[in-house]
């Protein structure tokens, strides 16, 4: 499966932004899905999981709502009030089965090409 990640761009702080990542293979069992974003001179980290639950990271919590459509081949981040430090590089990533470690890069053996979402007035 390859995932294609896409709804990056350039807003203001309180805008809202909607990323997608569809999986090309729709017949692919990826049952847990993630967003990790990494900003400049930063290491990879976890936004938001899905599987039979939601998971999300205490920053993001309250502001962001990740979700999938009911083929389950694209998942959503819809990001509410955003702020200059939500600025970083999107990816999405998934793995056939679910684990405990979902807030882990490592994890996950499928990746998105990362989208840029800047946050600044």
């Amino acid at each position: 499966v390859q995932l294609q990640a896409s709804g990056g761009g350039l807003v203001h702080p309180g805008d809202s932004l909607r990323l997608s990542c569809a999986a090309s293979d729709r017949a692919s069992n990826t049952s847990l899905r993630a967003w990790f974003r990494q900003a400049p001179g930063q290491e990879r980290e976890f936004v938001a999981a899905i599987s039979s639950n939601t998971y999300y990271a205490r920053s993001v919590y309250g502001r962001f709502t990740i979700s999938r459509d009911n083929a389950k081949t694209t998942v959503y981040l819809q990001m509410r009030r955003l702020k200059p430090e939500d600025t970083a590089v999107y990816y999405c990533a998934a793995r056939q089965v679910y684990v405990t470690n979902y807030y882990s890069a490592g994890a996950y053996n499928v990746w998105g090409q990362g989208t840029l979402v800047t946050v600044s007035s």
